[in-house]
């Protein structure tokens, strides 16, 4: 009867401690039609309106912004890129988000630049739309970008408004930890 006691305690640990570590896991799917893997978060990491633009906050439907990288693997040849969603508000205009400039990324030791790219066709995209009339692109990253995003504290992606005034926005968590977390997960190095 005791054995069984510690035996089932033990296990109820066993789970509660992988239940909190698949909250941030990375997911790895196979695209079937062209056999490339894919490697994603579970969920992309949401950014809303940075401090100092937050006045129309209460007022209005505010825009948001998620972001997640992405490895594409085939057959061993590994590239990555950033995926991003500009989920639009009626609180500003932005113009298009796949134009050069249109996006930068703050870290810690000063911008990451973002180079608008086209991914590789797949049956099914790594993350999903918010909402269907925002905007979604994709932008080159190299393993050691990833790897700084990472290990800055600071992760802000500043995007130009349609009058070219930029507008920051900053992670709902710490993403810092969740992409540390992606790296260790899929083994990346710095190129």
């Amino acid at each position: 009867m005791r054995a069984t006691l510690i035996q089932s305690i033990f296990l109820a640990g066993s789970l509660a401690g992988c239940a909190n570590q698949s909250d941030v896991k990375p997911v790895e799917t196979l695209d079937e039609r062209t056999g490339m893997t894919v490697g994603m978060l579970k969920d992309p990491i949401e950014l809303l309106p940075s401090a100092t633009n937050s006045v129309h906050v209460l007022r209005k439907r505010t825009t948001f912004a998620y972001l997640g990288p992405v490895e594409w693997n085939r057959s061993g040849v590994y590239s990555y890129g950033l995926w991003v969603h500009l989920a639009t508000g009626n609180d500003r205009q932005f113009g298009d988000i796949h134009a050069p400039g249109a996006l930068s990324l703050q870290l810690d030791d000063g911008p990451l630049a973002l180079t608008p790219i086209e991914p590789p066709a797949l049956d099914h995209e790594p993350y999903r739309e918010v909402i269907p009339w925002g905007q979604t692109a994709y932008f080159a990253l190299s393993g050691g970008a990833i790897i700084r995003m990472a290990a800055s504290h600071k992760l802000e992606l500043d995007i130009r408004a349609a009058d070219g005034t930029a507008f920051g926005f900053s992670p709902t968590v710490d993403s810092s930890a969740v992409l540390g977390d992606y790296v260790k997960s899929r083994g990346i190095t710095a190129d």
